[in-house]
């Protein structure tokens, strides 16, 4: 962790390079446009926090351990519920729940990985290999061992599920709904947000209860 307080020099350009990575996707994104935007040069940039690859690579870091600490608190919930079918449905829709609210409140974060499945910053497949496979990974594990401690959805393509979790999650915490009218709904609108979250928690509850 950095010695530095919050609003140095690191920070800020590091607070700046994620709006703009997750506003204009990595290849879109200067060096020179960060410095602009936090009223550095280039060389300023670089003492602080390398060239381009590695000031990308750390706000991937940053965003995926932030990514984690909600997961990870989330998993130690979901293994401390009961066994039953009804304890793991409520617990893995708890989990649903904490997971929804970390995107809609740390929206770069889906828009970073976002630009990612676009290809964005293709060169830096590592920060898959490193960071967003395990963590899916483990996902899928603990997700697997509930479902069967209660006996639920032995045919379950665990895996699957959790992507599509994080993909509806992204997309809708991103894009929202485009309502009857042609207007853009986004987690904003209450009704709308809670309309989603129903709509998830129908889909996780029928894929585990028919598989």
């Amino acid at each position: 962790m950095s010695d530095l307080p919050e609003d140095g020099p690191r920070e800020r350009i590091l607070a700046t390079a994620t709006r703009l990575f997750a506003e204009r996707g990595y290849d879109a994104t200067s060096t020179r446009a960060i410095g602009d935007a936090v009223g550095l040069n280039i060389a300023t940039v670089a003492y602080h926090v390398g060239a381009k690859p590695e000031l990308y690579r750390e706000v991937m870091r940053r965003a995926h351990l932030a990514q984690r600490r909600v997961v990870t608190e989330a998993l130690v919930r979901l293994h401390a519920c009961g066994p039953t079918p009804g304890e793991t449905r409520a617990a893995l829709l708890a989990f649903v729940d904490d997971y929804l609210s970390f995107c809609l409140g740390h929206p770069e974060v889906p828009a970073l990985w976002m630009r990612r499945w676009l290809a964005e910053g293709a060169d830096h497949s590592d920060i898959e290999t490193e960071f967003a496979g395990p963590l899916l990974a483990e996902v899928a594990t603990a997700v697997r061992a509930v479902l069967d401690r209660s006996g639920l959805g032995p045919g379950t393509d665990v895996e699957m599920l959790v992507f599509t979790i994080v993909w509806t999650s992204h997309s809708f915490g991103r894009a929202g709904v485009i309502d009857p009218d042609g207007t853009r709904r986004g987690p904003l609108d209450l009704p709308v947000l809670d309309r989603f979250r129903r709509h998830l928690h129908t889909v996780v509850t029928a894929v585990v209860d028919h598989a």
